[in-house]
């Protein structure tokens, strides 16, 4: 989340490199994201851990698919317009993403602070 900003303020970058540079970023990190995903689900499964584990998983699995469907497409498409030279329509494409992005910290440390708190 640090590194996408700063990005933009380094003076040798132009706007639609930096933005080139995000999309392909942003789509590989998408599928680190669903291979991670599949793990946490093999691990719920695996440890028979409660439905609360299942509905928290369930909620993050959503949020990964979207980003990966809709957002990340709807966000390269943007990406092309400015490459070709045009300016995009606003949307609210980019404030969703990283608002979900905000919802999977909050599952992951929930989740992760849980997974403590049953073991010791």
């Amino acid at each position: 989340m640090l590194a996408t900003p700063i990005r933009f303020t380094a003076p040798s970058i132009t706007r639609p490199v930096a933005l080139d540079v995000g999309r392909v970023v942003f789509a590989a990190l998408n599928k680190a994201e669903l291979a991670a995903l599949v793990v946490l689900l093999v691990v719920v499964r695996v440890a028979g851990l409660t439905q609360k584990w299942w509905a928290f998983c369930a909620i993050l699995t959503l949020v990964v698919l979207a980003q990966g469907a809709w957002l990340i497409p709807e966000l390269a498409a943007r990406t092309d317009i400015i490459i070709a030279g045009g300016e995009p329509p606003a949307s609210y494409a980019h404030a969703i993403y990283s608002s979900l992005e905000l919802v999977k910290i909050g599952l992951l440390l929930f989740l992760g602070f849980s997974a403590l708190a049953k073991r010791y």
